[in-house]
């Protein structure tokens, strides 16, 4: 089999990858905010990570999956300010932090399920780890990158940059940070503009406060990733991930507290799913193009024509690469629902077909599955995967008209390709659930049809024509031919 190569943020190319234990990786993704429903943006980074945890898992690694909940904190808005987005979403909807946080964390399990994502192996809180965030604040104290000012502990990038290299994953040079960074209100705090919060002092209407050596307060939200992704992988491990957007300053600035803290930069491998676009256009409510999960499923949204199934919407993220720009559009999903019928017919027909003594496509099968390992181990192809499956449900569907024949053994690896790579890597179902539903809408056709075809020998046409009649109104079409009768949905 091929080696896996990885696209790795900090060197801006594909590596060959290489876990740092043997047959073990560790492997920690940015996980929600949950002071709102996650967006399409958000769950197309968890779907992303996803198939990648999948996929390691197919490669026979053990994976140590780490996904975090950030359940409180203040965290960087675009305008480069520290706010505690939680306790603001609380008080617009009149509740408590923890009932707001309990509504998401609810909200995103359910996400979760509808589109078929793997629980991670381990999903820690933020507020779970206060003590570790504080103990890492203290230990980047002791080393001199970070300062008290007025109850909030900032980390100092200035005095860090002096001996650390500063930009290492977004590319970003401090200069241009300091520039910028002036030009935002509320940093008379700071001793530099560029600062960041790793503690933030309490005010009087915060309603999630903890105790610390610096006073009341809570977390920024730089702090908490760092504290919880090396608590359970180790001050270094394999990879970590997020979306694209938090390459800076999130990411950028858990290098740097990691390394503040006498540590080193914590992954060997950085990887960052690209954005969503909606019609051309950024996801964004000013634009009116903003929708969630749950929105295109139950056809809520104006965006789109009609409801589109989960497994559909997965099937169009995996049609284009991770890192890659992806475009919603009602066309596009149109198209990528066709694209996924046109294969779960074929993916259905393999308990159908016919078994022959002779074959030949033996080594096209093979080829076929080759292919696939290959898309995968080019930095997760997905989409190249895609086409190769195409190509398998056109010589399904040869096999099907007998344009050629195939072997028991040759239907066996026919399906184990199916279920490795579309069900499992992928990890889209079919529609009716799972392939044993599938199994069981089999041999309940196959009754019926042989039903039908007793009662034409007898001559009773009432009953096979009702037959036929009451399956057509469910959307089942009956196929007769030389060979018998098959069907279709």
């Amino acid at each position: 089999m091929s080696e896996l190569f990885i696209y790795n943020t900090l060197t801006g190319k594909k590596e060959k990858f290489k876990p740092r234990h043997k047959g073990k990786i560790g492997m920690y993704v940015c996980g929600p905010t949950l002071y709102s429903e996650p967006h399409m943006g958000n769950l197309r980074t968890f779907i992303n990570f996803d198939m990648i945890f999948r996929y390691l898992l197919h490669l026979g690694y053990q994976v140590k999956y780490v996904r975090n909940i950030t359940d409180c904190g203040h965290i960087t808005n675009s305008a480069g300010l520290e706010l505690d987005s939680i306790g603001l979403a609380a008080k617009a909807e009149q509740m408590e932090s923890l009932e707001i946080v309990y509504k998401y964390n609810s909200k995103f399990q359910d996400i979760q399920k509808a589109y078929n994502l793997l629980r991670p192996s381990i999903e820690p809180t933020a507020t779970a780890h206060i003590q570790e965030q504080i103990e890492i604040i203290e230990k980047i104290m002791e080393n001199g990158f970070a300062y008290v000012s007025n109850g909030t502990v900032y980390f100092d990038v200035n005095k860090y940059v002096k001996s650390n290299p500063y930009g290492v994953v977004s590319g970003r040079k401090i200069d241009e940070l300091l520039n910028e960074s002036r030009e935002l209100q509320g940093q008379e705090e700071k001793r530099n503009p560029a600062d960041f919060a790793l503690w933030k002092k309490a005010q009087s209407e915060d309603m999630q406060i903890w105790r610390s050596p610096w006073g009341d307060g809570n977390p920024g939200w730089h702090i908490e990733c760092t504290a919880m992704s090396t608590k359970y992988l180790g001050e270094e491990f394999d990879i970590h991930g997020g979306g694209m957007d938090l390459k800076f300053p999130h990411h950028e600035n858990e290098v740097a507290q990691s390394c503040g803290a006498g540590m080193k930069n914590p992954a060997n491998y950085w990887m960052h799913a690209n954005m969503l676009n909606v019609n051309g256009q950024k996801m964004s409510k000013t634009f009116g193009n903003y929708f969630l999960p749950f929105d295109i499923l139950e056809g809520t949204t104006s965006i789109f024509s009609k409801p589109f199934s989960a497994q559909v919407v997965r099937f169009f993220m995996m049609m284009g690469h991770y890192r890659s720009d992806l475009d919603f559009s009602n066309d596009a999903l149109i198209a990528a629902e066709k694209g996924y019928d046109r294969l779960t017919d074929a993916f259905l027909k393999i308990g159908k077909l016919t078994i022959s003594e002779t074959t030949n496509i033996g080594k096209e099968i093979k080829e076929i599955r080759d292919n696939c390992a290959a898309a995968m181990n080019d930095d997760f192809n997905t989409s190249k995967l895609i086409a190769e499956l195409f190509e398998l449900a056109t010589l399904i569907n040869k096999i099907d008209s007998k344009t050629i024949h195939a072997s028991q053994e040759d239907l066996e690896n026919i399906r184990k390709l199916v279920q490795d790579y579309f069900v499992k890597v992928l990890g889209i179902q079919f529609e009716n659930g799972t392939e044993t539903n599938s199994q069981a809408m089999e041999h309940l056709m196959q009754l019926i049809i042989d039903i039908r075809k007793e009662s034409r020998e007898k001559k009773d046409f009432a009953t096979s024509d009702k037959i036929r009649d009451v399956l057509t109104q469910a959307g089942i079409e009956l196929r007769d031919g030389k060979d018998g009768t098959d069907w279709k949905i």
